[in-house]
């Protein structure tokens, strides 16, 4: 009967230390929306999710590999020196014709592959980056997921954010910047709030009011934090990467949390 209890007993033990260090690793982090709380959280966020981060961003880079492929350049000449064997049996205009052939289908497929496919596995993953800045275990399906929830919404949202940020850089440059910050949330809000294209960039202007500097000083810093991360090869790249998502869905999240409309609480009196 003693051995029993103390079987319990230990039982009980043992579950309430579990509990007791659940709840201490799914202490949420301490989220400011500034330059170097984000970049701090970001750090910890990838120490504490390195393996799976690391994992999305490997699927990441396999999924944007063959939009390189495709956009490889055809060179007129290697129809004459002889780099194709069967060059040439063929006159230099049926050459040059079979180059343009190529060359535009290729060029479409790449195309088609970066705006239909891409958007939606970075997309997911940005969110999956805010799930663990939420402290959720990261969802590989989110990679997935907006290929049949909000395909429309994304592909979109993509191709507005582009064209804004486009017609921005070709207005004497400086509109372009200032549009690229105040629309660096849109993918997170796409996955996050499911918002149709407008309302995602109504949205991100709003959010980011009065953080333009920080997410610009945030996108500039990254700029060598990756390039760091290259100068060190694959063993520095892939972290780079991670850390500087991490630190923008941090961003993302405590501005979010800054300026979500707090509940009204309703005191019922019995």
């Amino acid at each position: 009967m003693n051995t029993i209890r103390k079987s319990r007993f230990t039982f009980a033990l043992e579950t309430n230390t579990l509990t007791e260090i659940k709840m201490e690793t799914t202490k949420a982090y301490t989220l400011k929306p500034n330059f170097g709380d984000s970049f701090g959280t970001g750090w910890r966020v990838m120490g504490d999710n390195f393996i799976r981060l690391l994992l999305v961003i490997l699927i990441v880079a396999v999924i944007t590999g063959p939009s390189q492929i495709l956009n490889f350049k055809f060179d007129a000449n290697d129809f004459r020196n002889g780099s194709f064997f069967w060059a040439d049996h063929f006159d230099h205009a049926f050459s040059l014709a079979s180059l343009g052939i190529f060359a535009a289908f290729f060029g479409l497929l790449a195309l088609l592959y970066n705006f239909l496919v891409v958007p939606v596995f970075k997309y997911g993953s940005d969110m999956i980056f805010v799930q663990a800045v939420r402290k959720i275990k990261p969802d590989f399906e989110m990679l997935l997921k907006g290929f049949w929830t909000n395909y429309l919404h994304i592909i979109l949202a993509n191709l507005l954010v582009i064209a804004l940020v486009v017609l921005g850089l070709f207005a004497l440059l400086i509109p372009g910047i200032i549009i690229g910050c105040r629309l660096a949330f849109v993918s997170f809000i796409v996955m996050d709030k499911k918002l149709d294209p407008i309302e995602a960039v109504e949205l991100s202007w709003k959010l980011t009011r009065g953080h333009g500097w920080t997410i610009f000083f945030m996108g500039f810093v990254s700029f060598f934090i990756i390039i760091f991360g290259l100068i060190l090869m694959i063993v520095g790249i892939l972290p780079s990467i991670m850390w500087v998502s991490s630190s923008f869905a941090a961003l993302y999240q405590s501005v979010l949390e800054e300026k979500e409309t707090p509940v009204e609480t309703v005191t019922i009196q019995a």
